[in-house]
Formats: C-alpha cells, sequence, structure tokens
C-alpha cells in the first residue's frame, strides 16, 4: 500500500459539510461525495483510517445502485474534468460520486432481517422492536419470521433513536411513511436474496432517501459494511454473535480495551486495520464477483 491508499480527509475548493465518512461538497446543480478512508464506532471519528475502505464503498454502492431497481441518486463515479489537475485527484479516483441532489428526508430507514445489535437489546427487553411484537423464544442472531421496517430519527450529534412506525407516520404522513416502508423493505429484500446467493447473509442495513423533483428517491450509499451487518452463510448460527465481514470487528476490539467511550478512543493497531481492510474486500469481492 501507498500514500494514495489512503484518504483520511478531502479538501476541495468548493462548499461542503463533514459527516463521519463522507464528505460531501455542493457543485451548484450535483452534489459531489467523496467516500474518505475514515471509520467510526460508538458516535466516535476513530483517530485511523482503514486504507482503501473509500473505494470499496464507493464501489460496493455503484454496484447496488445499478441493480436496486428503483429511482436513486447516483449520476457517475467518475472524477469530474475541473478537478483532474488537483494535486488531490490520484487520492480522489474511485472514491468520489457525482449525484443528483436532494432533500434529505429525516429519518433513517432500517430494516432488519435478523436479530442483533439494538434490535436484540429491545427484543430482550420487550420481546419487540420499534413498536412491532415479536414471537417469544428468538435466540440472538435469529432470523426473523419476515424482514421488519423499524425507522430511526437522524440524529447530528450521537445516537440515532429509534421510533416507532407511527412516529413516522405523524411526522411525515402516512402516505410518504408508507412509500418509505415498502421501498425499504424492497431493496433489503431484493439485496438480501442477491447477497445469500454469494455466501453473505444481510442481517440488517439502512438506507437515507431524499426528495428530488418531487419524488422520493434513495440517495447516500446503500448496502454496505458501512450501512449493514454482513455475516457469512457458511458457519451460521443463531443463539451467539457472528462472525462479520462489517466494522463489527472494530467496535468488538474497541470493545476489549479500556476506553470508556466518553473520551477520543485510541489508535487502531496494525493488524486490526488489516483485518478489517480485508474483511472489506472480502465483502465486495464475494457480492461483486469482481476482484478490487
Amino acid at each position: 500500500m501507498n500514500g494514495s491508499d489512503i484518504l483520511q480527509q478531502s479538501n476541495l475548493p468548493y462548499p461542503y459539510r463533514r459527516g463521519k465518512v463522507r464528505d460531501v461538497y455542493d457543485l451548484g446543480d450535483r452534489l459531489l461525495i467523496v467516500s474518505s478512508d475514515r471509520i467510526s464506532a460508538f458516535d466516535w471519528i476513530l483517530p485511523t483510517p482503514i486504507p482503501d475502505k473509500g473505494r470499496i464503498l464507493t464501489r460496493l454502492s455503484a454496484f447496488w445502485f445499478k441493480r436496486v431497481g428503483i429511482e436513486h441518486h447516483l449520476l457517475s463515479t467518475e472524477l469530474p474534468p475541473e478537478l483532474a489537475d488537483l494535486d488531490e485527484a490520484a487520492a480522489l479516483a474511485g472514491r468520489v460520486m457525482i449525484t443528483k441532489k436532494a432533500e434529505v428526508i429525516p429519518f433513517e430507514c432500517v430494516v432488519r432481517g435478523y436479530l442483533e445489535g439494538s434490535g436484540w437489546r429491545d427484543y430482550q427487553t420487550t420481546q419487540s422492536i420499534c413498536g412491532i411484537n415479536l414471537p417469544a423464544g428468538l435466540r440472538q442472531c435469529e432470523q426473523l419470521p419476515n424482514p421488519i421496517f423499524t425507522p430511526a430519527t437522524k440524529a447530528d450529534q450521537g445516537h440515532d433513536e429509534n421510533v416507532n412506525f407511527e412516529r413516522m407516520q405523524r411526522e411525515l404522513g402516512a402516505a410518504i411513511a408508507e412509500e418509505l416502508r415498502s421501498l425499504s423493505l424492497h431493496v433489503y429484500e431484493q439485496g438480501a436474496a442477491f447477497a445469500k446467493e454469494r455466501g453473505i447473509l444481510i442481517a440488517d442495513t439502512k438506507f437515507e432517501f431524499g426528495w428530488h423533483d418531487g419524488k422520493i428517491i434513495l440517495i447516500d450509499e446503500v448496502l454496505t459494511p458501512d450501512s449493514s451487518r454482513f455475516w457469512p452463510v457458511t458457519g451460521y448460527e443463531p443463539g451467539h454473535a457472528q462472525p462479520s465481514f462489517d466494522k463489527q470487528f472494530v467496535r468488538e476490539y474497541l470493545m476489549s480495551t479500556d476506553w470508556d467511550r466518553n473520551s477520543p478512543p485510541p489508535e487502531l493497531p496494525p493488524e486490526v486495520v488489516e483485518q478489517t481492510r480485508a474483511k472489506y474486500v472480502e465483502a465486495y469481492e464475494r457480492l461483486t464477483g469482481e476482484r478490487f
């Protein structure tokens, strides 16, 4: 690996906003979204980047956007000609999406096919998730009878808050909430079936949507290891946590340290960085059938 394999932060001469992973630039009639190699966990951006992570997320999102069968924001993954001469051009290659401008709908559209994470914690307490009652006796990581839609409010700071569908209906209107649920379940079910054939279970995922020209379109990223839990089909066994192809590996490392989650997080050791990169690469290669 060399320096161009890592991009911690981009700095382009356009108005921008910086998220945990992506730098979003306003080009006037379009957006330029740069996927950096930053990685976040427990609502902190970690000081150690994962080489090539931004390229993997960009390529995998582009792969899925072509297959989701609904309207989305992606226009191109090519660097605009006006940026080709920038010093950062080499580092940006493979990390950019040119997209339509959309007004973001302020809900995370979460779909769960298996019982893990905050859903598992809620189920243990209430036997329900976001107001959806579930059968008794389900085990950690067990497949649900049917995928469920469990929205969350989008938080600028701190945790997103899981909410029930009725809250989404009240804030957005019943028809819009129903459309978001239907689109989310459609994309998840199509993606999960495709991924399972390639040896990956998509346990859960989150989508973002926005308004463009009076229509709801899919935005941000889609079915990546940053926005989803990916588990190998081989060896899947409910009743305990599963090995993963996503950043759960980093979360587990951090939980093994004495970091208190209230102060700046520690650097990741080289072996954790290398193994995390390898997991992202393997997920990409399994799903797309292409070498990274």
